[in-house]
């Protein structure tokens, strides 16, 4: 269940439970003053006029929080305000809770501090957990939760309401002697730092649910060298942490081989387009069709595009077509209009069916999904739509998901519907993003080179006392499953590269990581599995081991990509709260961050999130920032 504060009261404290699978999870509201919407009268949800923000986000970042619109008080885009307010019984609900907002006494362990004041968002809460020798497991949240977040917002922001995220928690230390293996599947989204992103350039610090670390790691290309024989090319490096004594930055990186435009095999596309009232502004359905239209402007004669949109009912718009007929094609996208209500399961239906009766062996055969990612209309929750993506899997149609929109926005929905569906999860706040998804990295959404990829990294007890996997939370595998081909795993396309970190403690303190290397005879080992794309299920494997060649003696003098990427997760790190975040700082990371870029646009649109985010922040400079501007 969850908890909705309705309008018109000054002051509310409500407590809530979510049942979720593995059990049920406190919704208990956080201390901190409650936003002045909450006490607005309803009335207030139809003033103001929405500006598109579809390419306002691209620009520069360090205008002023909101932009006119929040210093105005008009509503931003896709709040409340931005349209007529719908009917409330109406209003698109998240996952599994489509008939239920009732508020149930927490229990008692769970229940808020004497006086607490109410807050917008919902963090999860640290469960007891049993302790376990020499980890820190007992002091790390780790069950999920699964909540609508409006985030934090700086002064004359107005955060987007009806966001739906899951919490995944945080992954504790392991100590080898315990667990010397780690394993997790292949993950290359990019749609967490894409939101976070679209948060922060409307004023709004994002829930720490939407900040998944991995996704912010790999929305970085860091120049991995591609294989030259093999599907994969993996390295590994090691450095002591910026800003954790005794500790080492252990560096994966695995790079796809590389398809060269006009190789690819031949794509049959069908896009299934939620034209739902809700889809109804310039940054939804609007950014939608610029979004396709760039994706079609990248095919080739043999590639074929279908359309089916889905409001209250699903429809064929466009036949399979060939992109030879380009100008069919355009038109048919530029003729999209919003309409109803949100029946996503009639929509994925119909476009299942279209790209079945097109089937084609060999080819590329994927539904493409663009959406806010909510339903109000036949099945709601992801289990019913789940079990339709999964048959339909099985028989060689892909699913990739694209998200659109801020305020009433389903990312559970998308993200698993990617996961299930063997694909990737994406979302676009602006034509520069649209264009990196749909031009610059087309070959690789379209283009699979491996599937069920697993990574497994195996730590010698006798070199290394303990480990933590930063991210990759909902990613995990059981590492018996490793080599048991059955359990699904992630897809990896055409040039994608897949980047993880591990905090790393050596098992003698003030040891140098090059000379422990030296006396051990594999103290880490990477192991890759994954299957062929097409056609057989018998898995290859790939072992890489960690080379004192590869190890610093400090981290000012380590590599640039393994600087950059430890400064991307430092910043996811403390915008969903970890634990471990308390050894960084904004500082710390923006001095990283910056020293260690190599001049691409995203690296310094990095460094500008970072500046803006540390206007919700204390001021906090971290003694190690010096010795890290190298």
């Amino acid at each position: 269940m969850l908890c909705r504060v309705r309008r018109g009261f000054s002051l509310v404290t409500l407590v809530a439970v979510v049942c979720l699978p593995t059990g049920c999870v406190d919704r208990s509201p956080k201390e901190e003053a409650p936003h002045p919407t909450e006490a607005a009268p309803a009335a207030a949800e139809a003033q103001g006029t929405a500006a598109s923000e579809a390419d306002d986000i691209d620009g520069d970042l360090d205008q002023s929080l909101g932009g006119a619109a929040a210093a105005s008080g008009a509503p931003l885009p896709d709040s409340p305000g931005a349209s007529a307010p719908r009917d409330r019984d109406k209003r698109k609900l998240g996952p599994d809770h489509a008939a239920s907002a009732i508020p149930t006494a927490a229990p008692k362990q769970f229940a808020p501090n004497k006086g607490a004041k109410p807050r917008a968002t919902a963090s999860p809460p640290v469960p007891p957990a049993k302790e376990r020798k020499q980890t820190d497991k007992s002091q790390i949240p780790n069950v999920g939760s699964v909540g609508q977040d409006r985030g934090r917002r700086a002064s004359g922001a107005r955060p987007p309401a009806d966001m739906f995220f899951k919490h995944y928690g945080v992954n504790p230390t392991i100590d080898t002697e315990e667990q010397a293996r780690s394993t997790f599947a292949a993950d290359v989204d990019t749609a967490s730092f894409s939101v976070t992103r679209s948060f922060l350039g409307r004023g709004v610090l994002p829930s720490e649910a939407a900040v998944r670390v991995e996704e912010f790691v790999n929305a970085f290309d860091y120049g991995y060298e591609p294989p030259r024989s093999q599907t994969f090319n993996i390295m590994a490096e090691a450095a002591p942490s910026p800003n954790r004594r005794g500790y080492h930055v252990l560096h994966l990186g695995v790079k796809g081989k590389e398809v060269r435009k006009g190789q690819r095999k031949a794509a049959h596309l069908t896009f299934v387009v939620d034209v739902s009232g809700s889809m109804d502004a310039d940054n939804r359905l609007g950014l939608v069709k610029r979004s396709l239209r760039l994706l079609v402007d990248q095919l080739d004669e043999g590639d074929k595009v279908g359309i089916v949109t889905y409001g209250s009912a699903a429809r064929e718009v466009l036949q399979p077509t060939s992109a030879y007929r380009r100008a069919a094609i355009t038109q048919a996208i530029d003729g999209l209009r919003t309409e109803g209500a949100t029946n996503a399961e009639a929509g994925l239906r119909l476009g299942y069916q279209m790209a079945a009766r097109h089937f084609r062996d060999g080819a590329v055969n994927r539904v493409v999904l663009c959406s806010d990612g909510v339903a109000n209309v036949g099945l709601t929750g992801p289990a019913g739509i789940l079990d339709t993506i999964t048959r339909e899997v099985k028989r060689g149609i892909k699913m990739t998901t694209v998200g659109f929109g801020m305020g009433n926005y389903n990312d559970v929905l998308m993200e698993q519907l990617a996961n299930k569906g063997d694909g990737n999860y994406y979302y676009i706040d602006s034509k520069a993003e649209a264009k990196r998804v749909f031009e610059d990295q087309l070959e690789g959404m379209l283009e699979v080179v491996a599937r069920d990829v697993k990574v497994q990294v195996e730590f010698d007890p006798a070199t290394i006392k303990s480990y933590r996997l930063i991210g990759y939370e909902n990613r995990k595998i059981a590492d018996k499953d490793f080599r048991n081909d059955k359990v699904d795993a992630g897809e990896i396309g055409a040039g994608h590269n897949v980047t993880a970190l591990y905090d790393v403690v050596l098992k003698q303190p003030g040891d140098n990581l090059k000379q422990a290397l030296q006396s051990s005879r594999n103290p880490v080992v990477v192991r890759l599995r994954y299957k062929q794309p097409l056609g057989s299920d018998k898995a290859a494997e790939l072992a890489f081991e960690l080379q004192p060649s590869h190890t610093f003696a400090d981290f000012a003098g380590a590599p640039a990509n393994l600087r950059f990427a430890t400064a991307v997760a430092g910043f996811a790190e403390i915008l969903r709260k970890s634990p471990y975040a308390k050894a960084w700082s904004l500082d710390t990371v923006e001095t990283v961050a910056k020293a260690s870029s190599w001049g691409r646009a995203e690296q310094s649109e990095m460094v500008r999130l970072v500046r803006r985010a540390k206007r919700f922040f204390p001021v906090t400079r971290n003694a190690s920032v010096k010795t890290l501007a190298r």
